[in-house]
């Protein structure tokens, strides 16, 4: 396990909190914001571990100097909740960000100017009243292609790096899209999985139709949430389940060959809720980190194939990561 790294666990109505050894420890690092925000997403810029972005209920924030401070970044996201933050890997002066009710918004000069791209998103919704941006992804495999998923509002792609965007996924089981990862597993290419409240489907097609895998039926419940790759394994996928939203109970799941074969990993009893949220970084592949949403942290050292409950709770989790 990388020593001395660090752990960030971003909450509703705590902020967000800070561990500088391993986990074992943390305080509020929320200098800068207000100290009892809502924390919804945490990126790091991938040139510097110390370079973090967060979205709150008042809009995006940097930090410089690995959370010690952080200020506004000024864009038309100020008073907006930001659910989602991407940072293109092979251009990180591209920024898009996601928020609520559902919108995109665009960078090209590392947060200094902003756009607003044309794409239409349902923003209102029966069951959650505004729809949101629950995940930006970057496709490793071409470099102008970047997914977006919308709970409730379904699945869009670009491919100019988020200057427009188009709507996809015929046949997905629900548009209520959770999370997002393109994996490849050798002759099958690439496969692309999306994790949604009743199933988790697949698309061998570049998103174009989508197939629901009903793993519902050998997984313990029918939710679905977070999910995250292995750092130069791509194949390694991990899925956070659960019995709802939040839910009470949760386990982390796990595939070995991009999604066609799942299996429970070993957890230290059942977790309290779904499964949030994951956390990787590629100086550690073997080290990841969970959250369910209510509050506890898990960590392993192999990969996702088995972890360990840590010490400190919090209250609502929404966000995670960690840094060297």
């Amino acid at each position: 396990m990388t020593q001395a790294h660090r752990v960030y666990v971003g909450t509703i109505g705590e902020g967000l909190w800070r561990s500088t050894d391993s986990g074992e420890t943390f305080i509020r690092a929320s200098d800068g914001m207000f100290v009892e925000c809502h924390v919804r997403a945490l990126v790091m810029d991938p040139r510097d571990p110390r370079i973090l972005y967060l979205g709150s209920e008042q809009g995006l924030f940097r930090s410089t100097d690995g959370a010690d401070h952080w200020a506004r970044v000024e864009s038309p996201m100020s008073g907006r909740q930001i659910w989602s933050i991407l940072l293109l890997p092979q251009m990180p002066d591209i920024i898009l960000a996601g928020a609520c009710p559902a919108g995109l918004f665009r960078s090209e000069d590392g947060g200094r100017t902003w756009t607003e791209p044309r794409v239409r998103i349902v923003q209102e919704c029966p069951r959650i009243m505004h729809s949101r941006v629950t995940t930006l992804t970057a496709d490793p495999t071409e470099p102008q292609t970047i997914w977006a998923g919308v709970e409730i509002g379904g699945l869009f792609r670009s491919r100019d790096r988020g200057r427009t965007w188009e709507a996809v996924g015929r046949g997905l089981s629900s548009l209520d899209i959770h999370s997002l990862v393109i994996a490849a597993a050798d002759s099958r290419g690439k496969r692309l999985l999306a994790s949604t409240n009743n199933d988790v489907n697949l698309s061998t097609d570049d998103g174009e139709t989508w197939q629901p895998l009903q793993i519902g039926k050998i997984l313990p419940w029918g939710y679905f949430r977070g999910m995250a790759q292995l750092p130069q394994r791509p194949e390694v996928v991990l899925l956070g389940n659960g019995d709802g939203p939040p839910g009470s109970a949760g386990t982390v799941a796990r595939s070995a060959d991009a999604g066609a074969n799942w299996q429970v990993t070993t957890m230290p009893g059942q977790a309290n809720s779904t499964i949030w949220n994951f956390a990787v970084h590629p100086a550690d592949p073997g080290l990841v980190y969970a959250s369910t949403v209510s509050g506890e942290v898990y960590r392993s050292t192999d990969g996702g194939a088995s972890w360990v409950k840590v010490r400190r709770e919090f209250g609502e989790i929404r966000a995670l990561a960690w840094t060297p």
